[in-house]
């Protein structure tokens, strides 16, 4: 076992000396935060393209559903090679986890047991992170959605054209956010020429939210036929926008309250093992 572990870690090292330069340029914007990894993703993806690998399986597909509302149809194809590329870091590093465990230990059923949950726990948490982010995005559109639907609302009943109403909200806004980031991508594409209907649309898929599709299909409703009732069906769903925000704050403050318990009890521990050890010390005599 101790050679295999030489002998792949020596393998680890000429693979990231030839992938390093070839990759540089394709890796520089990512994430750091997102891809902790990320120095070491061009190994991953020099095994993808001496492998030959095709992202055309069903597996695939679904993911590539998952990258497009998170990075945009655009760039889709490329964070799908560098999430691949990403989880194959991971496998190559557990790997080398593994052999270094197997170098100082039984080889045993354990082991064997040891390594295979290691290996699955990587393929788990690499996708589980793309569903998490997935779900904060979610959480934070539902969040600022209500307010900016409430001031469309306002806007147009003062008499601005939905674009232009739309266009007030994202240049007077000051806070960062998913829904203004999607906002201002909408607002850009108008500016480029894209029929509004068209931008709308695109909005509608980038945010994959039933609160965002409804509010989508009222406003094309009203490029397309006209809708004098649209200011109050607006504030109909804000008023709606609303309430579920609140049940999600509630959910929101719910969860962290859960979070809290667990130091919580190791704080009321840690303080009975403060008074109650002099009281047991000085009953046995100590």
């Amino acid at each position: 076992m101790k050679v295999i572990l030489f002998l792949l870690a020596a393998a680890l090292v000429s693979l990231y000396v030839v992938s390093a330069k070839k990759y540089e340029n394709f890796i520089e914007p990512l994430d750091k935060k997102l891809y902790p990894m990320k120095k070491f993703i061009p190994m991953g993806l020099y095994i993808l393209d001496i492998s030959g690998y095709k992202f055309t399986t069903g597996y695939d597909k679904r993911l590539l559903v998952k990258i497009c509302e998170l990075s945009g149809v655009k760039f889709s194809q490329c964070y799908l090679r560098v999430h691949w590329a990403n989880k194959i870091v991971y496998i190559m590093l557990s790997l080398l986890f593994i052999a270094s465990i197997g170098a100082v230990s039984k080889l045993d059923g354990s082991y064997l047991l040891f390594s295979l949950s290691t290996i699955a726990g990587v393929f788990y948490f690499t996708d589980n992170e793309i569903n998490e982010r997935i779900k904060k995005r979610r959480m934070s559109i539902r969040l600022d959605f209500p307010e900016f639907i409430n001031k469309l609302a306002l806007l147009i009943n003062a008499g601005m054209t939905i674009s232009r109403a739309w266009e007030k909200i994202v240049i007077d806004n000051k806070k960062d956010g998913v829904l203004y980031e999607e906002l201002s991508i909408t607002l850009s594409d108008i500016r480029s020429g894209k029929p509004e209907q068209k931008a709308y649309e695109d909005f509608a898929k980038r945010c994959r939210s039933p609160e965002i599709t409804r509010f989508v299909s009222v406003i094309l409703q009203n490029l397309r036929k006209g809708n004098a009732e649209m200011v109050s069906i607006l504030r109909v769903q804000a008023n709606e926008c609303w309430e579920i925000r609140k049940n999600t704050a509630k959910k929101l403050g719910e969860e962290a309250s859960a979070k809290m318990l667990l130091p919580m009890m190791l704080m009321f521990l840690a303080i009975l093992l403060i008074v109650g050890a002099p009281a047991v010390l000085a009953i046995r005599g100590i």
